[in-house]
């Protein structure tokens, strides 16, 4: 896929410094709130409006605690407005620290993916079929299995999420693993390795631990 911004942060690489409005509170979320004290995983999302990326929340909501037990904080962004995200979240609680990003700021900082919508690439998702969560009957094109999951949701977008989407579509999501000295040692970026057949799948949580235990030996 084509591209149009730098290659995503390396291991090896200081991670850029980031500071954020908390969704959970009026307090700003930044890289040195973790440096010198514990490693961070730190997740990137989009907005709400993507399903799968809903989905992965509450997936990585699951890794949370465990990633704890081996001294590792873990911070989601969401790229929405702080406000969307309070609402969502005061109805599907979750024990993530969250983040609030609407203009990717942090996407941009990390070098995560945003592809250009060319007509090669919009040809070749209607080709490619997907079912990262398993739920599906079957795998789909990928825009039919993101309207399929919504139906399963009944998840109405709002005028916000309509709005994060026609800012954001088609950014992809990234994964990092920081140390605490703030490092970056693992990086994980949506169809990294699989293309766009790896829009909407995690890394398995043993991978996602083993980059922990990595993180902190």
């Amino acid at each position: 896929m084509t591209t149009v911004m730098s290659q995503p942060k390396a291991p090896g690489e200081l991670a850029p410094d980031f500071a954020l409005p908390a969704v959970a509170g009026p307090e700003t979320i930044s890289l040195s709130d973790y440096r010198g004290h514990s490693p961070l995983f730190l997740a990137l999302m989009v907005g709400l409006w993507c399903p799968f990326c809903r989905r992965q929340i509450v997936q990585l909501g699951k890794v949370e605690g465990k990633l704890k037990a081996l001294g590792v904080e873990s911070l989601v962004v969401v790229a929405t407005e702080p406000e969307n995200a309070r609402l969502y979240f005061k109805f599907r609680p979750t024990r993530l620290r969250l983040a609030s990003d609407p203009g990717l700021s942090t996407h941009r900082a990390y070098g995560v993916p945003k592809p250009e919508p060319t007509p090669a690439m919009m040809q070749a998702m209607e080709e490619t079929y997907i079912n990262p969560t398993g739920e599906l009957p079957e795998p789909l094109p990928i825009r039919q299995a993101s309207m399929a999951i919504e139906a399963l949701d009944g998840y109405a977008c709002t005028p916000t999420d309509q709005a994060d989407v026609e800012r954001q579509w088609p950014q992809l999501k990234g994964l990092f693993m920081i140390d605490r000295g703030g490092i970056v040692r693992w990086v994980d970026i949506e169809c990294g390795t699989e293309g766009l057949a790896g829009i909407g799948k995690l890394p398995s949580e043993d991978v996602i631990l083993d980059a922990a235990r990595a993180c902190v030996a």
